[in-house]
């Protein structure tokens, strides 16, 4: 692939580390075909085109509270911690938490977006202060890897409000997977819901295929923002999954008869309905099970 891009610049190849799977952009279906062929006959390389993941996310949508002991015995000094975890959605200027009090807070902004709050609101010294990165550790690894459908999580405000440790057995490990564990519990209480991509898209087409081109986006669930005109082309506004673009350029081609064009651009994240979720996550657990 490195090779066919330096022959055609306009070609771009990327691994995401997020989807695992190579990404490959082009110039259109045509242009992908053309790779294609020229990989598998030249250099005898089979390829296969699969529909590219989609970079979900993972959020809550209400509190909740959990309590996690993790114990492990096994000859000599053993682990144990016990943590007290609330955990509540994160929005920009939100109160304090009630019925807490907050020694030390910590922001994290994620590489995927949005962002981890990490409390602290021990009094007493049920836990000790230097288990704390043990625990927002713990945290971090399940936001990683949501538990819906594996997708990073974000804008979610932890707070860790009591516990246990012991003088011989607790560690920064065993507060780690306490952290973890307590996270992941309360996740599964608190309205966990999967984030799509939303994108703008804008369309210019022929008014007398305006209306074809406008139904073919109410299949793909997309909201009509608005409509204009720019030159002798109708130009529509909308803003569409992502998950539901695949395929959206041959698409248009083939219902205008090459006498359109699109630009698209990333414009948040939203909830996916209902049924969709239920799906992402039935596809989740089969694949995670067929992987065990």
């Amino acid at each position: 692939m490195h090779l066919a891009h330096e022959e055609n610049p306009t070609l771009i190849v990327e691994h995401s580390q997020e989807l695992k799977q190579t990404i490959i952009h082009g110039q259109g279906q045509l242009h992908l075909e053309i790779i294609k062929y020229r990989l598998e006959k030249l250099f005898d390389i089979k390829i296969e085109f699969i529909q590219p993941k989609i970079p979900y996310r993972e959020t809550i949508t209400q509190e909740a509270n959990e309590v996690y002991r993790h114990k492990k015995q096994s000859g000599g000094a053993g682990q144990f911690a016990e943590v007290h975890m609330r955990i509540e959605p994160w929005h920009e200027g939100m109160a304090d938490p009630h019925g807490l009090s907050v020694r030390h807070v910590e922001e994290e902004i994620l590489s995927t977006g949005g962002k981890l709050v990490f409390n602290w609101c021990i009094v007493g010294g049920s836990i000790d202060s230097r288990f704390s990165n043990a625990i927002k550790k713990g945290v971090m690894m399940k936001m990683d890897e949501g538990p819906l459908t594996g997708s990073p999580c974000r804008d979610i405000r932890v707070c860790i409000f009591d516990g246990k440790m012991h003088p011989v057995d607790s560690n920064d490990m065993a507060f780690q997977i306490a952290g973890s564990m307590a996270f992941k519990n309360a996740f599964s209480h608190a309205g966990a819901q999967i984030l799509e991509p939303i994108y703008d898209l804008t369309v210019l087409c022929q008014s007398e295929v305006m209306g074809d081109v406008m139904g073919d986006l109410q299949t793909r669930r997309a909201i009509i923002m608005g409509m204009d005109s720019e030159g002798h082309y109708q130009k529509i506004l909308a803003r569409v999954p992502l998950a539901e673009l695949y395929g959206y350029s041959s698409a248009l081609r083939s219902l205008t008869q090459g006498r359109a064009k699109f630009t698209r651009k990333i414009a948040e994240y939203a909830q996916v309905p209902t049924e969709i979720q239920q799906k992402l996550k039935e596809n989740y657990q089969k694949h995670a099970h067929d992987e065990s």
